[in-house]
């Protein structure tokens, strides 16, 4: 999934935790041999190859998630799509140098993205594409739904307190962190902190979040983008326009799992504050941090919902 992933433990406190945490990372590994679209012989690639000529059947788990990518295109009003491959290689993003496609090269991705061009069968675990061209790219879920993977796997072994992330932009936590020695009178919060990354400084945090028994994921164009004629234009996109989204610095989600956490922060980026604070209203198991562009030059403005005062430490604000 061009990222590392990397299990956190507590010392001493689980036996066999280590051989478990080995087994779950090796997981990922065979997850990766599934999902990527970069490896031709992989299932999502044999179904791209093959699903304009009628059903095809998958792997039961992947078809749920592929199930779950679908509801969150129709909860997100498009924002989150998982055909959107065609606009990722017009721009260039598939080979790793951006460019500004013509006009004319817009229309024909666009024509080929949409997930109501992808028909579900419960009944029998197959997909079909409704037109030719249509293929599924999960890079926007796929490592949320690695770590929901590897932490079924570390639970089923007796493992209840760790933290995993893919990339660092992807982190599940499972119980707390334990300190070695215990503090007293005082307990510690439960739960593990995880940084959430300044958009605008490289390496520095912006704030922090207590994270338990839930995942997170960060979403912006921080590393990939490109310029053009003194513009910048960012790797995520719009699937509904097909231009790159504007208007957000970096979207961070909390959700109950990894793949939706993945898929929002990505969809939420897209949608913009205002929409995303408002999805979020629906939903109250959900939080989000969003970083926006603020008036003065490099300030920035954050806005939050449904996180608790103690689960969330703003270190820089507007003003710093």
């Amino acid at each position: 999934m061009a990222t590392q992933f990397e299990v956190y433990l507590n010392a001493g406190q689980h036996e066999g935790g280590t051989e478990a945490a080995l087994e779950a990372l090796d997981l990922v590994d065979a997850l990766e041999d599934q999902m990527s679209v970069f490896r031709p012989t992989s299932e999502i690639s044999r179904l791209n190859r093959r699903g304009a000529d009628g059903p095809v059947e998958v792997e039961p788990r992947l078809f749920e998630l592929l199930e779950l990518a679908i509801r969150l295109h129709a909860e997100t009003d498009g924002a989150f799509d998982v055909t959107s491959g065609p606009l990722w290689r017009a721009w260039g993003f598939a080979r790793g140098a951006g460019r500004v496609p013509s006009d004319e090269e817009l229309t024909e991705a666009i024509e080929h993205v949409g997930s109501h061009l992808v028909e579900l069968d419960a009944e029998h675990c197959t997909v079909r594409f409704r037109r030719p061209g249509v293929e599924l790219n999960l890079g926007s879920i796929g490592k949320g739904y690695a770590l929901d993977r590897c932490a079924e796997m570390l639970m089923d072994a007796g493992v209840s307190d760790f933290l995993l992330h893919g990339g660092r932009s992807s982190v599940l936590a499972r119980g707390s962190r334990k300190p070695i020695r215990q503090a007293a009178p005082d307990a510690p919060p439960a739960g593990w902190v995880v940084g959430v990354p300044d958009p605008t400084r490289r390496d520095k945090r912006l704030a922090e979040l207590r994270l338990e028994d839930r995942a997170l994921a960060t979403s912006g164009t921080q590393t990939q983008y490109f310029r053009h004629k003194g513009r910048r234009y960012g790797h995520v996109l719009d699937p509904r326009s097909g231009q790159p989204a504007e208007g957000l610095l970096s979207a961070t989600v909390v959700a109950p799992s990894g793949a939706e956490a993945d898929a929002l922060s990505t969809a939420f980026y897209v949608m913009g504050a205002d929409k995303a604070l408002e999805y979020c209203q629906s939903r109250p198991e959900l939080g989000a941090v969003l970083i926006c562009p603020a008036d003065r030059p490099e300030g920035l403005e954050v806005r939050s919902v449904g996180l608790e005062e103690d689960e969330l430490r703003v270190l820089r604000r507007e003003d710093s």
